[in-house]
């Protein structure tokens, strides 16, 4: 699925039929006599009320427009035929086939999966491995060559110690030797993950092999899961800001100290933070676990904060130094809170590779489909040497016609098999035996026909994936039509734009602006001095030197062009040229020097252009939704609403 359609998805959902209506329902509304009916209305309105966060949309009267607007759209869409473009076909058979791997698996064999995959995420292995490193497509003599390796290895690791064999082989090309600390599961691949788990403490497991090739691995240590971890952070960024004239970490320290001194943190956070996502919160971030951060630095401060409360000293990282404060620890959650997320990764990992041959076994009992000895007796005595070459052909007496499988109503024959061994030469990479790979090819096959075949009528079998590929279906179908009638226009209509602009300037406005320096200090009579430091013109950094002495900071600054909603003024900050009083701000005092003021100005349609093309696309879809209605007829039930009203209200 592209991520481009996803909110079109999203909206889709709140609109779609979900079940298919009797003859017994009442008539909605009709959209030039296509039928809309109430128990769909109702359905959908109690399904997703609680998703709709304007209230208004909450009136019925109101959700039946979005609902009656939506209906247009899609009639739309079906009139202009965009259902029938190749690119919107291509897109839905790939969802199809994405969906269905969800709904055409073993119940049994996914739930113990599952059931692995939590006991390994709620604990942790400490381990170190060995890898003699080869393709994958490695022919099988080298590959041999690298087992009897790692054998070697392992029995001199016991021998002579993991550790120093570890290090001896290493040379980051064909041998690696790697500490690789804690991890749970997920973290490594599944051959991976399975051995590091399966190794008792202390041991060397026996040789195994991923995609990388052949590891052995030494295990040290087994925990519990550490969980999440919830603190708040202040942040100042590395990269030139618009309102520092001190280095990060000068800025950072100063900062701690003031935290040292006995300064509020939530405080400090909401003055000083320049992640703007959370210095309004205090620093609050959302909860974490190892290993979900893109920060190793930051995850590992926060993992060592012990209690409630404790504070880091500054940390660096990529974005920026750090100080942190811990507020929650939360261990891993019980399994029925996370069998779903579970759930998607078991089938997104090379585990699902386990789901995928029940789910094969399943339907070779359902349809009564083994292997056809006798078939694969006569493609071994066909197949040569020009297989392993892709240059193999069918012979000219080859029989096609003989009957192979049947699998439900589809029948298929030795040509269809014979027309996958040509295709698929590229696949055979290794020196196989004839009659090797024709049983390897027979396998893939047979399970791409299976499933093929599950897919082709899992529409008609089963009604949950039905209702969700129409969800699809139609979502697909609105995206591409507001795309093509709103969103791509109100890019490119540029005269239109402009006229839009022109009729609507008053909307794009520069607010007053100040250019100006703000102190901030916990001790008002500090402030008071640094206030007429700045009236007679002293430098902000002589202020600073003055009063942040002796390993204390005093007084902190922060200068540039602010709006009124700048997180370093106070709200009832009036702006006037000169000094201001002395205001108490987020827990602390503050004192603002006003350099400039720029008064209220007109933003040119370049400043504004991201508002302009997002409101002109609201008005534009506005007069096409009226176009719309005025181009299909709609005919409203009053009595069907009424009878909705009334049951709702009950």
């Amino acid at each position: 699925m592209k991520l481009r359609y996803f909110p079109l998805v999203v909206f889709s959902l709140l609109f779609l039929v979900v079940e298919a209506q009797t003859k017994a329902d009442d008539v909605l509304f009709t959209i030039d006599n296509q039928p809309v009916y109430t128990s769909e209305f109702i359905r959908v309105y109690n399904k997703n009320i609680d998703l709709v966060q304007d209230e208004s949309q909450k009136d019925i009267d109101e959700y039946l427009n979005l609902f009656t607007n939506y209906k247009l759209k899609l009639k739309e869409a079906y009139n202009l035929g965009l259902q029938n473009k190749d690119s919107y076909v291509r897109e839905l058979d790939s969802y199809k086939k994405q969906l269905a791997k969800n709904f055409m698996t073993d119940s049994k064999v996914t739930d113990a999966l599952i059931e692995e995959a939590y006991y390994r995420i709620s604990n942790e292995v400490k381990a170190s491995h060995i890898l003699v490193r080869f393709d994958e497509n490695t022919s099988p003599e080298d590959t041999l060559v690298a087992y009897n390796t790692i054998v070697k290895l392992r029995e001199n690791a016991l021998i002579d110690g993991f550790e120093n064999v570890m290090k001896k082989v290493h040379n980051g090309q064909t041998f690696f030797g790697e500490d690789l600390g804690y991890f749970s599961g997920f973290r490594m691949v599944y051959p991976f993950e399975n051995a590091a788990f399966q190794t008792n403490i202390g041991e060397i497991s026996q040789p195994f092999r991923t995609r990388f090739g052949y590891h052995i691995v030494k295990i040290y240590d087994k925990r519990e899961s550490r969980g999440e971890r919830t603190v708040a952070h202040i942040m100042v960024n590395t990269k030139p800001g618009d309102t520092l004239s001190e280095i990060a970490e000068n800025r950072i320290n100063d900062i701690y100290r003031k935290l040292q001194q006995g300064e509020d943190f939530e405080s400090l956070a909401k003055q000083f933070s320049e992640d703007v996502s959370s210095a309004s919160k205090g620093g609050l971030l959302a909860p974490f676990s190892a290993g979900q951060l893109s920060s190793q630095e930051f995850e590992d401060a926060a993992f060592a904060l012990a209690q409630i409360g404790d504070i880091s000293k500054p940390v660096k990282t990529q974005y920026g130094w750090h100080i942190l404060k811990l507020y929650g620890i939360q261990p891993v959650k019980p399994l029925p809170d996370l069998r779903t997320e579970l759930e998607m990764k078991v089938k997104r990992d090379e585990r699902s590779h386990l789901i995928d041959d029940a789910l094969v076994t399943k339907l070779k009992s359902k349809y009564n489909v083994g292997t056809n000895k006798k078939a694969l007796d006569y493609f071994t005595s066909i197949l040569n040497d020009d297989y392993l070459n892709m240059a193999w052909k069918l012979p000219a007496d080859f029989k096609g016609d003989t009957g192979l499988m049947t699998i439900g109503e589809t029948a298929l024959t030795y040509q269809d098999f014979g027309d996958y061994l040509v295709k698929n030469q590229r696949s055979i990479q290794n020196k196989m035996s004839a009659d090797q790979i024709v049983t390897k090819q027979y396998d893939a096959f047979l399970a791409s026909k299976l499933i093929a075949y599950q897919e082709s009528h899992l529409e008609t079998e089963n009604k949950d994936y039905a209702n969700i590929v129409q969800e699809y279906r139609d979502g697909l179908l609105l995206f591409d039509l507001m795309e093509s009638t709103i969103w791509n226009t109100s890019q490119t209509d540029s005269l239109a734009i402009q006229d839009y602009y022109n009729t609507h300037k008053k909307n794009y406005m520069w607010p007053e602006r100040a250019n100006a320096i703000v102190a901030s200090s916990s001790n008002e009579t500090v402030l008071k001095k640094v206030g007429k430091l700045l009236s007679k013109g002293t430098d902000v950094e002589a202020i600073k030197q003055q009063f942040n002495k002796n390993n204390e900071v005093n007084v902190l600054f922060t200068t540039g062009l602010m709006d009124a909603k700048d997180q370093a003024l106070p709200t009832e900050f009036e702006f006037k040229k000169g000094l201001s009083n002395i205001y108490k701000h987020n827990d602390s005092f503050v004192i603002v020097q006003v350099l400039e003021i720029y008064p209220i100005t007109q933003k040119s349609i370049d400043e504004a252009r991201g508002n302009v093309v997002g409101d002109f696309q609201e008005y534009k879809e506005k007069s096409w939704i009226e176009g719309l209605k005025n181009k299909y007829q709609v005919k409203l039930n009053q009595e069907a609403l009424n009878a909705i009203k009334a049951s709702i209200k009950k």
